[in-house]
């Protein structure tokens, strides 16, 4: 980005306060439906590939990403032409000016920006599949294009809920609902996000593989950084803990929804007769590891290095303590609707003799196991050490 100017602190602390009077705008209202609308449609999508196979371009799962997507990006575009020609001097304030005309948000660029991946990833997909056929992995190419623009539009909502959170930090917490507006919103967003990230490891977070030493590896690379990130850039004691109640409930919903909707597989071989659409994964665990990190969040005042040795530590045994046992329940759980063990893939041989079982081979068991957790305490302490930063970071956000 070029030419930045940034605004001055008299002009910011007027923003603040005729802000922080004015209410939480409606935009960012509409772009956290706009994040709910992709994550619906994303694992939706999911669900279609296992029970009826190839979509077309404007399937109905396609519909609902790219609904958010367009109307995130028309959102943010908008708002940027209204403040560049038509904005006041407080409005100016809380953005940054680029190309030497332009005024935007960090959260309006990230949301255009990723409006136009996933517009361009859609014609890609289309060709991807009439050319090569079925995917078999959630990253292709085209899939990796679209999770980019997916991404980018959640950051989108979560920077910009942060933006005016942090912008009206003194009159939000002089005006209660405003304050409960702001966390919801960022319990969303958030919640969102952490549901995403989870979607791209998933292919490696199956209960097939929680008995497993990569499944804690996975795991512990991912999920410290952001729940730490948002349990210190959020302005609740329990930023962490909300954000998984959120990826929890959303998962648990989708998992109860889908199947109650017919659905018949369009590609060959069906080796696995479906009538019903198949529900995507259970919920990690995660919920129990984010107290844990709110928890040193709230009491852990020592240096930055220790904090971060408790973060990766206290992460790992949660999770291990809670997702461990979790995995023989799954696995006990014979087509149990709660937990969604019924699916199957239409392609795949229902009589499979590990359906319901680990195999040998994602078995860890006694120096490969110890080694293993000791290599996920690692990735887990490191990050955290990256999640502390980010959310260190993101608290400073005002535009």
């Amino acid at each position: 980005m070029q030419n930045i100017s940034i605004p001055s602190s008299s002009v910011l602390d007027q923003s603040q306060s005729k802000v922080g009077q004015a209410g939480i705008p409606f935009y960012l209202f509409a772009t956290v439906l706009c994040s709910l609308s992709i994550m619906i449609g994303l694992v939706w999508d999911i669900s279609w590939h296992m029970s009826i196979g190839r979509d077309g371009l404007f399937s109905s799962p396609h519909l609902a990403i790219y609904l958010g997507g367009v109307t995130a990006g028309l959102f943010s575009g908008y708002r940027v032409l209204k403040i560049t020609f038509a904005g006041t001097p407080l409005e100016r304030a809380k953005t940054v000016k680029f190309w030497g005309v332009f005024h935007a948000s960090l959260g309006n660029l990230f949301c255009i920006w990723g409006a136009i991946a996933m517009i361009t990833s859609a014609p890609f997909d289309d060709w991807w599949h009439s050319s090569y056929g079925l995917d078999v992995t959630i990253l292709s190419p085209p899939h990796t294009v679209l999770l980019l623009g997916m991404i980018m539009i959640q950051f989108g909502a979560i920077i910009s809920v942060l933006a005016y959170q942090n912008l009206n930090a003194e009159p939000v917490r002089q005006a209660r609902i405003s304050q409960q507006g702001y966390t919801i919103l960022f319990s969303l967003s958030a919640g969102f996000v952490l549901t995403m990230i989870y979607t791209i490891g998933s292919e490696y977070l199956s209960r097939h593989n929680m008995h497993g030493v990569f499944f804690y590896h996975v795991a512990s690379f991912i999920f410290p950084l952001f729940l730490i990130a948002f349990s210190v850039s959020s302005k609740s004691k329990w930023g962490a803990t909300y954000a998984a109640i959120v990826y929890t409930v959303f998962l648990m919903l989708m998992n109860w929804i889908l199947p109650l909707f017919p659905a018949t597989p369009k590609l060959g071989p069906v080796l696995n007769p479906i009538t019903t659409f198949q529900p995507f994964d259970f919920p990690l665990l995660i919920l129990f590891p984010a107290i844990a990190i709110d928890l040193i969040t709230q009491y852990a005042k020592h240096n930055r290095w220790l904090n971060v040795l408790y973060y990766g530590v206290g992460f790992l045994i949660a999770f291990l303590i809670f997702q461990w046992p979790f995995a023989n329940v799954l696995m006990a759980s014979k087509g149990h609707w709660f937990f969604g063990t019924s699916k199957w893939y239409f392609g795949s041989d229902p009589n499979w003799e590990f359906r319901y079982a680990f195999g040998d081979w994602s078995i860890s068991t006694g120096m490969d196991l110890v080694i293993g957790l000791l290599i996920a305490l690692g990735i887990s302490i490191f990050s955290s050490l990256v999640g502390l930063s980010w959310g260190n970071w993101m608290k400073k956000i005002v535009r």
